[in-house]
C-alpha cells in the first residue's frame, strides 16, 4: 500500500467505524425510545437518525455517485427542524434507509482511486477547485466523519 492509499484507508475505516458506533445506537432503540430529546427541548433521537441518514443520502450526487436513494428525507430532516415535519417514519423505515445509503457509500468508496478521492466533489466549480484543491472527495468524506462523530456524542446526553 502506497502511503496515500494508507491515508484514505484509515479514512474509510475511521468512516466504517462511526457508521457502526452510529448504528448500534439508533438500531436497538424502539419507536418509543427514538423520541426522546438529547436534552430538554433539544432534538429527539429520531431526528438526529433521520438527520444523518439524510446527510449521508446527499453525500452520493455529492460525490459523483448518483442520485439519492431516499430524497424524501430531506424535507423531514434537513430543511425542516425537529418537531416541526409531520409523519417521521418509523423505527424499521429509518433502518432500511440507514442501510442502504451506508451500504451504498462504503460499496463505492471501496473502488475510488486516489485520484478519485482528491478530485474535485460536484458542489465545486473547476475555478473554484484550481484555487482551492481541498474542496476535494476526501475532505467530504473527513467532514462528514466528523459531523456523524458529533451526533453520536450528542445520543449519549440523552436520558435512559
Amino acid at each position: 500500500m502506497t502511503p496515500e492509499q494508507t491515508i484514505i484507508a484509515s479514512a474509510i475505516h475511521s468512516w466504517k467505524q462511526q457508521v457502526e458506533r452510529a448504528d448500534k445506537v439508533f438500531s436497538g432503540l424502539t419507536d418509543h425510545q427514538l423520541q426522546t430529546e438529547v436534552a430538554p427541548g433539544r432534538n429527539r433521537l429520531v431526528y438526529l437518525w433521520g438527520h444523518l441518514s439524510a446527510v449521508h443520502d446527499a453525500m452520493l450526487p455529492l460525490l459523483g455517485l448518483g442520485d439519492r436513494l431516499h430524497p424524501e428525507l430531506a424535507a423531514a430532516f434537513l430543511t425542516t427542524p425537529d418537531k416541526a415535519a409531520d409523519g417521521l417514519p418509523p423505527a424499521a423505515e429509518l433502518q432500511r434507509h440507514w442501510g442502504d445509503v451506508n451500504g451504498r457509500l462504503l460499496a463505492a468508496f471501496g473502488n475510488f482511486t486516489v485520484s478519485d478521492w482528491v478530485g474535485k466533489h460536484t458542489a465545486v466549480s473547476d475555478e473554484d477547485f484550481a484555487a482551492n484543491p481541498l474542496r476535494n472527495r476526501l475532505s467530504v468524506l473527513l467532514s462528514r466523519t466528523s459531523h456523524l462523530s458529533y451526533h453520536i456524542g450528542q445520543t449519549a446526553l440523552a436520558p435512559k
